[in-house]
């Protein structure tokens, strides 16, 4: 029998403790991870307590958070179910590129030990998403840049390598805008004082807000 889904709560958290720690580079904090899971920092702090006695997370002394070898284990799979997902609607099944990562997360808990190779096999064995995250479990997936839009000076060329897919409403601009992963990018202007971005993405000019331009990736140097 496929094994079914035990804890999804705790997956959830030990997935964007990895996110954060591993695709974005920074530190995973009680509040951050409450924020991001939208849940009362009361019952993060619980979950944190329960994942922590179960050997799936440490904490330091600074209160960061980050996986045991276990949790991370465990993180990865969980990753790498939701990605295929967010592969199969998008190739497959065709749906909007903006809506994928809401709808992967639906999936991802029902995908078994049994239908996941049927999927790699299907998708002959993506190695990144539809975002542009590598598929942990891929040989041929490579390491992510820390390098963002928002840090790359006047006139530099570079390209989209990926960009934040945990906010619909931003992917629906990157969307009309044409901002994807593959995209060629032209940097035009760094604004600080008015907080913009200006760049050219293919052939299409577009101002970003700084936060905005903070989260797309582009390759390092």
């Amino acid at each position: 029998m496929p094994k079914q889904v035990e804890n999804v709560a705790a997956d959830d958290a030990l997935t964007t403790i990895y996110r954060i720690n591993h695709d974005e580079g920074g530190e995973a904090i009680a509040a951050r991870l409450a924020e991001r899971l939208e849940i009362r920092p009361a019952s993060m702090a619980g979950m944190v307590a329960r994942l922590s006695r179960d050997r799936l997370v440490s904490v330091d002394a600074k209160k960061r958070i980050t996986l045991t070898p276990a949790g991370l284990v465990r993180a990865e799979n969980m990753v790498r179910r939701h990605r295929l997902a967010e592969c199969l609607l998008v190739d497959v099944l065709k749906l909007e590129w903006w809506r994928a990562y809401e709808e992967a997360h639906l999936m991802e808990h029902s995908i078994s030990e049994v239908t996941e190779p049927l999927i790699v096999e299907m998708l002959d064995n993506p190695s990144r998403s539809p975002f542009g995250y590598p598929i942990p479990g891929n040989p041929h997936s490579h390491p992510l840049s820390s390098r963002r839009l928002a840090d790359l000076p006047d006139g530099v060329q570079s390209v989209v390598e990926r960009v934040y897919e945990e906010d619909e409403e931003l992917l629906q601009f990157f969307d009309a805008e044409g901002i994807r992963p593959g995209v060629p990018i032209r940097v035009v202007e760094r604004a600080p004082k008015r907080g913009t971005v200006t760049a050219v993405f293919g052939e299409k000019e577009v101002v970003l807000g700084t936060d905005a331009a903070r989260l797309i990736w582009v390759p390092e140097a």
